[in-house]
């Protein structure tokens, strides 16, 4: 097992890399995501979940608190990334030292609320990573500057800010220009598609929440924006 550098990238890759979490894991979706993608990480526990479906995962990263020794033999030592402060999270240790366009992660959503807020806040922490979050329901994912999507009319598509934001869009059955969202004050659950979207924002943060069926076309989406938010000072 390998112990690292706390800034040391781990996964580098030109394409999309998934990224398997220790919780609720929903089957075809990850499935998806390992078709979708080149590289697999297991974030901890979420290698044990590989291992029993017959793949082995290119990098297993955490503070293996979860991954149980039986398991952890059958992993290369080399692919084994151990990182020991606990400071943050094991989703936080993996999406920060994995260097791609997007990461597609699942097993972070669901059962365990406490989890999946602190995965909202570490998306928000790192606007400069590209990183969507897929379960059984929903794909969330961190809204970039500028954004197109082509979905059905009529579906789901909820907003939600980790900070002050304001934006505006094209395609939203309600409009958000002129809104000043923000967590505490006002929020943009429920809205509908009611065309080609076209989304702006002035700042990051905002959290854009779209049914699980739209996984493929968001991803495409991200993998097409040219215009990244920078990482945030400190």
């Amino acid at each position: 097992m390998t112990q690292i550098d706390q800034t040391l990238s781990v996964i580098e890759s030109e394409g999309p890399v998934a990224l398997i979490g220790g919780g609720e894991i929903t089957g075809p979706v990850a499935e998806r995501l390992m078709v979708m993608c080149g590289p697999v990480v297991g974030a901890d526990g979420g290698a044990e979940w590989l291992l029993r479906k017959g793949r082995m995962p290119d990098a297993v990263i955490g503070d293996m608190d979860s991954l149980k020794p039986t398991w952890a033999r059958k992993i290369p030592k080399d692919r084994l990334f151990r990182i020991t402060e606990q400071e943050s999270t094991d989703f936080e240790k993996c999406l920060t030292r994995i260097e791609a366009p997007l990461v597609i992660g699942t097993g972070f959503l669901g059962r365990r609320v406490d989890h999946m807020l602190a995965a909202f806040t570490v998306m928000a922490r790192y606007p400069d990573r590209p990183c969507l979050l897929a379960g059984a329901e929903d794909v969330i994912f961190h809204a970039p500057p500028r954004l197109e999507l082509n979905l059905p009319r009529g579906y789901r598509f909820s907003l939600f800010p980790m900070g002050p934001v304001t934006g505006r869009s094209e395609g939203l059955e309600w409009p958000i220009d002129g809104i000043d969202f923000a967590p505490d004050g006002r929020i943009g659950t429920s809205n509908r598609v009611s065309g080609p979207v076209r989304l702006s924002f002035d700042a990051p943060g905002m959290l854009v929440m779209v049914p699980g069926e739209a996984l493929a076309d968001v991803a495409e989406a991200l993998l097409a924006q040219t215009a990244r938010w920078s990482a945030r000072a400190g």
